[in-house]
């Protein structure tokens, strides 16, 4: 933990929807939804009327049927994430991405080349403006928890500093919802034994807490209810997985459908796969309920690889493993992760390119190209499906 408030957690704004007012200046002010059958960004004027992120469009079109709805352009957002994250790095010397949109950065010993981490804060949210045309929120604090919360409180568009004599009167009058880790269910339970606040949580004793929760949750939000943060930020490592999801509208949906879109995420992963020179071991299949629960099959491969086909087959498989459990629950999320990888050139030995491969990498050629569109699956076409949410380049 810094001695002094020097962590930035900068978060981009309404990210999708704001990527879309910049470079449609008729959707300025205007209420912005991306994503039809679900809502994958809304805008903050879109908010305003109850639109949130993962709703089905039936419904936000409800609450708000002066919106404009977009289609998604990942080739945009992907962009636009890029030209950020160059920011970032011009920013300070130490960047963790967390995602497409939300990174944290280390600004320590900067003060005489840079200035103090306000200022530094401050100047980032101009440069990301003038740079790269969208707003941004920046909160700034000693642990990478405050900051990150800090940065959900200044939000739209803001920039809020924590300074470590007032990080507790910051934090404990928040929700309980600001803890990392609570979620709905963990939220339900802890209101119903009457606490509401940060500082409800803090008063408890850590014995407590985890007769409540859990040994490890209990623990955690001990600690986080104290700040107790002892994280450092660092840059994150060459990824260990390569995956992608898309969400879908609330069922009922056929099993044919589910798989017709896993099998197009297939596709992407494999691809990019291929073109990090990498293979792997382990095939991920990831779903959400209706309920919003979660799940996850994985199965693991007898050789690494980056053939489509063989992680086609096996993420059908893993589909149709779950799929009881599907339609008595719904789906509203379908997902693919490749595990275990390792660089192609260390297993070459291992087994030679053969037909399959070969064919893999001459539709790869195709798609670069022509476009990615260029090439698709027979079952997909027709098929009315977003893109699957973004994820960052690997690393």
């Amino acid at each position: 933990m810094t001695g002094n408030a020097s962590i930035l957690h900068a978060d981009l704004d309404s990210f999708y929807a704001s990527v879309e007012q910049r470079d449609d200046p008729r959707l300025l002010g205007r209420p912005v939804i991306v994503g039809g059958g679900v809502v994958l960004s809304a805008s903050y004027e879109a908010r305003a009327h109850g639109v949130r992120t993962a709703m089905g469009g039936r419904r936000a079109l409800a609450l708000c049927p002066a919106a404009a709805v977009v289609r998604p352009r990942m080739s945009a957002y992907s962009a636009a994430s890029k030209a950020v994250f160059a920011v970032f790095a011009d920013t300070a010397p130490v960047v963790e991405a967390l995602s497409i949109d939300e990174a944290f950065l280390d600004v320590r010993g900067l003060e005489r080349i840079s200035g103090t981490p306000h200022q530094i804060a401050a100047r980032l949210r101009q440069d990301v403006r003038a740079r790269v045309g969208l707003p941004i929120t920046v909160g700034v604090a000693r642990t990478k928890f405050l900051a990150k919360v800090a940065s959900a409180v200044a939000k739209p568009e803001g920039l809020l500093v924590v300074e470590p004599d007032a990080e507790l009167s910051f934090l404990h009058p928040l929700p309980i919802e600001r803890l990392w880790g609570v979620g709905p269910a963990t939220a339900t339970k802890l209101r119903a034994h009457g606490l509401a606040t940060v500082g409800d949580v803090a008063d408890l004793s850590v014995t407590t807490l985890v007769a409540l929760l859990g040994r490890a949750r209990g623990r955690h939000l001990h600690a986080l209810a104290h700040n107790d943060d002892s994280r450092p930020v660092r840059t994150r490592a060459r990824s260990r997985s390569i995956g992608a999801q898309r969400a879908l509208e609330r069922g009922p949906h056929r099993r044919t459908d589910a798989t017709a879109a896993l099998l197009g995420l297939v596709d992407r992963v494999a691809r990019r796969l291929r073109a990090a020179n990498r293979v792997a071991l382990t095939v991920q299949l990831r779903v959400r309920y209706a309920d919003y629960s979660r799940a996850t099959r994985s199965r693991t491969l007898p050789r690494a690889t980056d053939e489509t086909a063989l992680i086609g087959r096996v993420a059908e498989q893993l589909l149709a493993s779950t799929w009881p459990r599907v339609e008595a629950r719904g789906l509203t999320l379908v997902g693919v992760a490749l595990a275990g990888l390792v660089d192609r050139d260390a297993r070459q030995l291992a087994f030679a390119l053969d037909r399959r491969r070969e064919l893999d990498a001459t539709l790869d050629r195709v798609r670069d190209r022509f476009g990615s569109a260029a090439l698709t699956r027979a079952v997909l076409v027709g098929r009315s499906h977003d893109d699957p949410v973004p994820v960052l380049e690997d690393r």
